[in-house]
């Protein structure tokens, strides 16, 4: 395919999905592509409020989660972007993601959410930056950044934590069960460092 634009692209098309899916591990976690059998643990992820409450985007039945997965596993194949199991041994922690992947300029999104038993045990801000060491080393991402509500201090800890500086407020963006929120915007370079206190 012809490319219309006068820069090399940051990351070679085909680099990404030329390899499986990896497997990221560190501090203790293992970020893994989901698998079919994951689906009931993913599904009651969305029954719990405060997932539900910052994720409006949510499956309705296994079927539906079978679904997404295929899709992940088609956004890692199209170079769109990929989708990690948070776990610790067999047990499922929770979910992060890179996605929206611009390969031209070498910039991704990310997202993220842990279970109940999980928070406030350093598991968010240690997977975002496992997956942001990947993304920077491994993939040759340049910038990763990540949206969350204002009303959302959690979120914002786990990004300030995990090197992501917050840029600036962008008003009304995203809207959720309870109307529009204005959304937080974070992000980090290949050169910024996490913090890892």
């Amino acid at each position: 395919m012809t490319r219309d634009i006068m820069t090399s692209p940051t990351i070679a098309t085909g680099t990404l999905a030329g390899s499986p899916q990896p497997v990221l591990t560190g501090d203790g976690l293992v970020l893994r592509p989901w698998e079919d059998g994951d689906a009931e643990v993913f599904l009651a992820a969305y029954r719990d409020p405060a997932v539900r409450r910052w994720h409006p985007r949510q499956p309705g039945s296994a079927e539906n989660v079978l679904a997404w997965f295929a899709r992940y596993r088609q956004d890692w194949a199209d170079e769109q972007g990929g989708h990690w199991a948070i776990t610790r041994g067999p047990q499922v922690l929770g979910r992060i993601a890179m996605r929206g992947f611009n390969l031209d300029d070498g910039l991704a999104g990310c997202a993220y959410w842990v279970l109940p038993e999980a928070r406030g045990a350093g598991v968010a801000p240690a997977a975002l930056r496992m997956l942001s060491e990947w993304g920077f080393g491994v993939a040759g991402f340049h910038r990763l950044h990540l949206a969350h509500s204002t009303r959302n201090p959690a979120s914002c800890r786990v990004a300030t934590k995990a090197g992501f500086v917050l840029e600036g407020t962008m008003r009304s963006e995203a809207v959720h069960a309870d109307g529009r929120h204005d959304m937080h915007l974070h992000a980090r370079i290949r050169t910024d460092q996490a913090d890892r206190s």
